[in-house]
This record gives structure tokens, C-alpha cells and sequence, in this order.
């Protein structure tokens, strides 16, 4: 069994960082005198203090995290700050029912940004600003998480970023907190810059802020049940297409460029290699919708770009309906939510590495199937590629389709039609946000599912956040023996 101390030291503090987090949107909902201060002044002081006890009790100088520790730290962390959210949605004036605040919590947390709420121009900033912020602490830890645990895991071909993330930044930033400081100015910087941009484009400064954060956590939560389509009159869909796209970067390349090595962002392979997918995408549609006449909302070219750039950096925004532009728009949109952004960055779903190092995988094979001899080395960004990581990709690739095909088919068994569970499968475990149909589509709310439901897609929304393999790694029996 691992030592427990050093992984309930680091989730004590985090409980009681974001108990001590909660005090913002009290202070923003007492000064506009809202309903849900009090609920954030108790869920702050419980919290914080629970937090606290935890980290006392567990603190150990000499107590080491061990590989296993990692793991479990890794899994649990997320499922009890998940809880730790959802308590101001329970105790305030309008309260949720667990199950609704604790899916509404994972969703943010994980960025997902599947809501079961409405009445979001009406409700209490506390609640909206809390909402956004659970998503940009869940865009933040989720790069850490890439970057600093991950890799040195082995899980899902991301050792190939050891030296690509480590080696060039040890040489400038030669410890660990360094490394998270600059990852952590990065964010910050791109959050306040996408903060100015919307208000500067006529958005009342609150709404700015909150959606500044979950722009560049790539989250999908608004202030309105419009979604994003409340914002677009002075064109911010057209900013927030660029924030999002630089939120799927990697932000190592932003540490690194900070510190004078430019061409690390755009010689990326995985950032010419989603930019190039994306770039395709919005010309499909744009072309399909332009032939067919579906541009009733806005410019064909304007819809595509911001809905085809939101699912598949995994934001989730909507602005309008991509649902009635025909069947390629649906087919199109839902593949989109397994393609995701760049390792390393705010995004979801199956990175862009992972489909790069499987086609080099297939086309060495593929060259040497008629000459059994012939050579046909493997190479990812110009350096050889592993076999062990090409192995941990197409493993990635099949334990992901399998985990999506339990959850469509639990879906389908609590009574959701076939639409419905599928693309509620699909956008829990690729942690998109808006699926396809009537109840979950880009103008419904997932209010109406059973609970049960609502937990098996809170569940698919960790484990898809956490790449999978960490959540499989804990829960066999294995990992507990000493």
C-alpha cells in the first residue's frame, strides 16, 4: 500500500486553498448584495478548516511521493475537489440536489462544461463567478498534472514529452516551482489579456472576467443560457476563437518562449498538426454551408470558425444551432469531439500527438508490409519514436473506445434514446460539453437526466480528464497490495 501521508498532505492544502478561494465570489456577491453569500461564507470556513486538519495531520518532512502515490494523488484529488465545489451550489438559497451540484462541480472542474443549470442571467454573480472559477482552477491543475506527472507515468505515449517539456526547460528554469511559476504567468497573462479584449469589445467587465476564465481553461461555462451567443454582437466570438486556439497550445512552449526561444510554440509538430485539422474543418464547413444556404445565425465562415474551433479545443461554447445545418454538420461535429489540442495544454479529448504518432505507426507498417526487410524507421517531431510509446498510444486509443462504449451503453440502459447516450458518452469522457439531441444538444441543459445518469457521466468526465489510465491503475485491487 503507498504511503498515504505525503498524498493527503498536497489534497489537504488544495481543499484548503479552495475553501480559502471561496471567500472571492462572497465578497463579489455582498458588495452586489446577492443571495448566495452566506453559503460561500459557510462552504469557505468548513472547508478551509477540514483542509487544514488534513494537511497538519499528514505533514511529514521526511515522507517522500512515490510513483504509486502519484497515481493515487492524481485520481483523488480531482474527486474530492469535485465534491469540495459543490458544496456553495448546495447551500445556497436556490439549492441543488447533491447529485446536481456534484455533476455542475466535475464539470467544471474538469472543464467539461456540461451544465444542468438555467436561469443563468438571473442567478446570483457569486454563483457564476464560482462556476468560472472552478474551471479555471481545473484548466490550470490539468496542465500541471500533463506536464509534471504524466510524463514521468509513462501513460498514453506522454514520455514522449519528457525531454521535449524537461531537458530545454531545466537549462532556464532548473527547479520544479520555477517551471510551474512560468506555466502559471502564462495562464494569468493570457486570462487578463483575454479579460481586456472582451470588455473592450463592449462586455460588461464582470462577464469579461468570467469568461476569460473559462476561455482559456477552455471550460464552455457562460453567464448566460445563451452560451456564447449573448456575446457575439460586437464580434468576441472572433477573440475568443483566438484565445481558445492559444489555450490548446502547449504551455511549456509559452515558458520557454518567455524566455527567448520563440520557435518553440510554432515548431511544435502538435501545433501545426492542429492547426492544420482545424484549418481543414472550418473549410469543409464553410463550403457545406455556403452550397447548402444554412447561415440564418451569421457569415457561414464566422459560424464554423468559432463552433468548430469551441468543440474541438473542448470549450464547449455554442453559437447557434450546428444541429439544424444539415447531416454532414452533425457527423462533422461529432467526430470533432474526439479530436483534441495539444498535450500540455488546457484542451480535451484524444490529443493531437496520439493521432500523429499513430499514422507514423501505420505508415511504417505500411511500407514494410510488401518488403518484409525493408527499413522504415519511426520518427515523432524529428527524433526516433520509442516502440514503448507507440505501444501506450494504441493502447490509449483502445481502452478509450472501450471506456466510451461502457458509458453509451450504461446511458442507453437508465432509458436515453440512441442519439442522446451517445453523444452524451461522448462528450462526458472527450469532456467537450454540448452533445447532440434535443436534451443535450448546443441549445438544451442535462437537467432533465435520471440521476443515475448524471453519475455516470460525472464519472466518464474524470476519467476521460485524467487520461484514463491513472483511474484503471487505482481501481485495480494490484495497486492496494504492499
Amino acid at each position: 500500500m503507498p504511503d498515504l501521508r505525503p498524498v493527503l498532505f498536497i489534497v489537504g492544502l488544495m481543499i484548503a486553498g479552495l475553501g480559502v478561494a471561496m471567500l472571492i465570489p462572497m465578497l463579489v456577491d455582498l458588495a452586489h448584495k446577492g443571495e448566495s453569500w452566506q453559503a460561500f461564507g459557510i462552504s469557505g470556513f468548513i472547508t478551509a478548516l477540514f483542509g487544514s486538519v488534513i494537511a497538519l495531520a499528514s505533514y511529514s518532512p521526511k515522507a517522500r511521493m512515490s510513483a504509486r502515490g502519484a497515481f493515487l494523488l492524481t485520481v483523488t484529488s480531482w474527486v474530492i475537489l469535485a465534491f469540495v465545489g459543490a458544496l456553495p451550489f448546495i447551500l445556497q438559497e436556490n439549492s441543488m440536489s447533491f447529485t446536481d451540484a456534484y455533476f455542475e462541480s466535475m464539470s467544471g472542474l474538469t472543464t467539461t462544461g456540461s451544465t444542468v443549470m438555467t436561469g443563468l442571467d438571473q442567478a446570483p454573480r457569486g454563483i457564476l463567478l464560482w462556476r468560472a472559477m472552478l474551471q479555471w482552477y481545473g484548466g490550470i491543475g490539468i496542465i500541471i498534472t500533463a506536464i509534471a506527472i504524466l510524463p514521468r507515468l509513462n501513460i498514453g505515449g506522454m514520455q514522449l514529452f519528457r525531454a521535449e517539456w524537461f531537458d530545454p526547460m531545466g537549462k532556464i528554469l532548473p527547479r520544479a516551482g520555477q517551471i510551474a511559476t512560468g506555466i502559471g504567468v502564462a495562464y494569468i497573462g493570457l486570462t487578463v489579456i483575454c479579460a481586456v479584449s472582451y470588455n473592450m469589445l463592449g462586455i460588461e467587465m464582470f462577464d469579461a472576467i468570467c469568461l476569460a476564465m473559462t476561455t482559456i481553461a477552455t471550460g464552455g461555462f457562460t453567464n448566460s443560457d445563451a452560451s456564447f451567443a449573448a456575446y457575439t454582437e460586437h464580434g468576441a466570438d472572433m477573440v475568443a476563437v483566438l484565445f481558445m486556439i492559444l489555450a490548446s497550445l502547449p504551455f511549456a512552449a509559452y515558458v520557454l518562449a518567455m524566455r527567448g526561444n520563440l520557435s518553440a510554440v510554432y515548431k511544435n509538430p502538435q501545433t501545426r498538426g492542429f492547426l492544420l485539422i482545424l484549418l481543414v474543418l472550418i473549410m469543409l464547413m464553410t463550403t457545406y454551408m455556403t452550397m447548402n444556404n444554412y447561415s440564418s445565425e451569421a457569415h457561414p465562415l464566422r459560424l464554423a470558425m468559432f463552433n468548430i474551433t469551441s468543440i474541438i479545443t473542448g470549450t464547449g461554447y455554442s453559437f447557434g444551432d450546428y444541429q439544424s445545418w444539415g447531416p454532414l454538420a452533425v457527423g462533422v461535429f461529432f467526430s470533432a469531439m474526439f479530436i483534441g489540442g495539444c498535450a500540455g495544454s488546457t484542451s480535451c479529448s484524444i490529443k493531437i500527438f496520439r493521432y500523429q504518432v499513430a499514422f507514423e505507426a501505420l505508415r511504417a507498417y505500411v511500407v514494410r508490409m510488401p518488403r518484409r526487410h525493408a527499413v522504415s524507421p519511426m520518427r515523432y517531431g524529428g527524433r526516433p519514436l520509442p516502440k514503448s510509446a507507440v505501444y501506450s498510444v494504441m493502447g490509449f486509443f483502445f481502452i478509450f473506445m472501450m471506456c466510451y462504449a461502457v458509458t453509451a451503453i450504461l446511458l442507453s440502459l437508465m432509458g436515453l434514446d440512441e442519439i442522446t447516450a451517445l453523444s452524451a458518452a461522448a462528450t462526458s469522457i472527450t469532456n467537450v460539453g454540448p452533445g447532440l439531441g434535443d436534451i443535450v444538444g448546443p441549445t438544451g441543459t442535462f437537467q432533465p437526466l435520471p440521476n443515475a445518469a448524471k453519475w455516470v457521466m460525472a464519472m466518464a468526465m474524470i476519467v476521460g480528464r485524467l487520461e484514463i489510465i491513472p483511474v484503471l491503475v487505482v481501481l485495480n485491487p494490484s495497486f492496494w497490495r504492499a
